[in-house]
């Protein structure tokens, strides 16, 4: 009996010894996984950590976006192609046409114009407040993608002069707007009913191509004042072609001509207190050289027209050349610069026919 219970505790004694080591190899076991668990995390942090040191490559670059007013169709939009063709990620492109237009194969031959109509276009008349409108509009759509930085207003006769690199360098690189404004002191254009809502003193005119920051795009869209005053109180000074629509002016001469485009956006940062935010000057040439023509009533509504013939490499060259803008009714002269150098006036030009821009792009004047 006493040999057979010194066997069972001999037998117990091993068995014990058996599972301690098998405890131990587990321990060692799940140790060596562990260890190669936390070397495998290390390895596949590594190229993580140099993926966010690299993340700031890669963010999103700030766009600019081209907000075009059209009738129709964009005739220019085979010179346009050119101009965005490899930039796809810099830039956004709106439309404002008719109601009802659509960008498709069939109206446009540029990709980049494919689709880009808004969907709730509204019908222009010139001279009207309905211009603003449809600008208010083209702001709300381009506002709602985060990355668009600067707001470009463009008519459907536009060319650009330059390249996009230099375009949109130039743009980007100027913190403020580039809002032609200058105090507009004619009698005829401001209308005593908008006081005192929008007093006399802040009454301003300009060109409606503009270039807004975010800030300002911002502030045109809630606007919730000025507007409303111009609609009911800005309106142009009947023109005989469209008194067959309307009641026929008692004293035509007596009319305000107000042209609501040409003094809004510059009217609204003056009673927003932002004119020091601005560049004052449009970046798109317009020539009002019209003393050629034989009306003289009508010297001025619009400026000239370029076609086939007027398109060469001088005339692209002597916009290029403009330094400097006088403002004859503030007796002032504006060097132009940019980043602090001196610099072209102008990045834009119009009105050019499609013959004329075909013309010009064939000739490869523009873009450099």
């Amino acid at each position: 009996m006493k040999r057979l219970a010194v066997m069972k505790r001999k037998v117990n004694r091993q068995k014990l010894i058996l599972i301690w080591k098998r405890k131990i190899v587990v321990v060692i076991i799940l140790g060596f996984c562990f260890v190669s668990l936390v070397m495998m995390q290390q390895q596949q942090q590594s190229p993580f950590a140099r993926i966010l040191s690299l993340r700031p490559r890669f963010a999103p670059l700030p766009k600019l976006a081209f907000l075009f007013i059209a009738r129709n169709r964009l005739p220019l939009d085979i010179l346009w192609d050119s101009f965005f063709k490899g930039e796809e990620n810099r830039f956004s492109v709106f439309v404002h046409s008719r109601p009802g237009f659509l960008f498709n194969k069939a109206t446009t031959r540029s990709v980049h114009f494919l689709n880009r109509q808004l969907n709730n276009s509204i019908q222009v008349d010139w001279g009207q407040a309905s211009m603003i409108e449809a600008e208010r509009i083209l702001l709300r759509h381009a506002l709602m993608d985060p990355f668009n930085k600067r707001f470009v207003f463009l008519s459907d006769s536009c060319i650009p002069l330059y390249n996009f690199s230099y375009t949109y360098d130039y743009i980007m690189s100027t913190p403020t707007s580039f809002v032609d404004s200058f105090a507009d002191t004619k009698e005829g254009r401001y209308n005593p009913r908008m006081n005192p809502v929008i007093p006399v003193y802040n009454w301003r005119k300009g060109s409606q191509w503009a270039v807004l920051t975010r800030g300002h795009a911002g502030v045109v869209v809630n606007d919730t004042t000025v507007f409303p005053m111009f609609k009911r109180h800005c309106k142009r000074r009947s023109l005989p072609e469209f008194w067959r629509d309307r009641p026929l002016p008692a004293d035509a001469s007596k009319e305000h001509n107000c042209i609501p485009d040409e003094h809004y956006v510059q009217t609204l940062l003056a009673q927003e207190g932002l004119e020091g935010e601005i560049t004052r000057r449009s970046l798109t040439h317009s020539s009002w050289d019209l003393s050629s023509s034989k009306d003289r009533e009508r010297r001025g509504w619009h400026p000239v027209t370029y076609k086939f013939s007027d398109a060469t490499p001088m005339l692209i060259q002597k916009i290029k050349d403009i330094d400097n803008i006088y403002y004859e009714t503030e007796y002032r002269r504006e060097w132009c610069s940019s980043k602090g150098k001196p610099a072209a006036c102008f990045l834009f030009a119009r009105k050019f026919t499609r013959p004329a821009a075909v013309r010009l792009l064939n000739m490869s004047v523009l873009g450099a």
